[in-house]
């Protein structure tokens, strides 16, 4: 790992990005070149002293995932990602035609959504990264490892997932996350991340068995659908999908239609992703 140049390239990555790139307001008292730590912390989800220690060549040495959260905030290309590892000491990622970087230009389109549930998918369903309002309604999935990456497994795996869907319409909902893995699978293979699942799955899921062995291709998630939360209640919602064929990622966006008892609970809900977003931090 080499302290020096990590802090000189955070610093210089920092100092190159500008407010408007990250979708926040320029204030009238900004004096900072570029970014403040503090916003990158945010950004980045972590505190502002780990961040700091790190720009000042005194930290420990990340971990790839935190490099990976320091990539995202940074808005870095895949040059630059790639970079940042060896400078950590770690071995960059592989490239691949689809993975799990998000390109600059998807992270300035989330930035400009902050109000909005939306949030970066790979086509196994791992969050890659979430607008406040979408960490208000689903939680923080970006805190997942391994298989618990995938909402599919998931839904299967961990009751606590389904809560944000009312019960009735849970039924359609594994059918849909079912339909998901198989395109996955039959995509990548049995050696592959969906691979590895399905396997999993079908040892530990008595549910997940009986919708695979009906090999039912034509389900898929609805583009309205019912999501609830403990301080709005059930909400009718539009899902909007922007695909990254590049990437193999899809950014979700939930919206409701404006003047709807629904749309006043998704703006509730806004408020109460920027109060969680400001009252905690990794």
């Amino acid at each position: 790992m080499d302290r020096a140049q990590l802090a000189d390239f955070l610093r210089r990555r920092r100092e190159a990005l500008q407010p408007e790139d990250v979708g926040l307001r320029r204030g009238s008292r900004r004096r900072t070149a570029g970014l403040r730590r503090e916003e990158v912390a945010a950004l980045c989800d972590m505190s502002v002293d780990y961040y700091s220690r790190l720009e000042q060549g005194r930290g420990p040495q990340p971990s790839e995932q935190m490099l990976a959260a320091i990539a995202r905030g940074l808005r870095l290309t895949i040059d630059e990602r790639d970079h940042l590892f060896r400078l950590a000491g770690h071995t960059a990622p592989v490239r691949a035609l689809r993975g799990d970087h998000v390109s600059p230009g998807t992270m300035r389109v989330l930035d400009r959504l902050a109000d909005t549930p939306a949030q970066v998918m790979t086509e196994l369903g791992e969050t890659l990264a979430q607008t406040p309002a979408a960490r208000a309604l689903f939680g923080d999935e970006t805190r997942f490892e391994g298989h618990l990456r995938s909402v599919g497994y998931r839904w299967f795996m961990d009751p606590s997932a389904r809560d944000v869907y009312p019960v009735e319409d849970h039924p359609e909902h594994s059918r849909a996350f079912t339909a998901d893995i198989r395109r996955a699978y039959a995509k990548h293979g049995a050696r592959s991340r969906a691979g590895a699942i399905v396997a999993a799955l079908l040892t530990e899921s008595p549910e997940f068995v009986e919708l695979w062995e009906a090999h039912e291709v034509g389900a898929g998630h609805a583009r309205e659908k019912r999501l609830q939360h403990p301080e709005t209640g059930v909400m009718d919602l539009q899902c909007q999908f922007l695909v990254d064929p590049e990437q193999g990622q899809t950014l979700l966006v939930l919206t409701a239609t404006p003047g709807s008892e629904s749309y006043d609970k998704l703006q509730l809900l806004n408020v109460i992703g920027t109060q969680t977003l400001a009252g905690g931090e990794r």
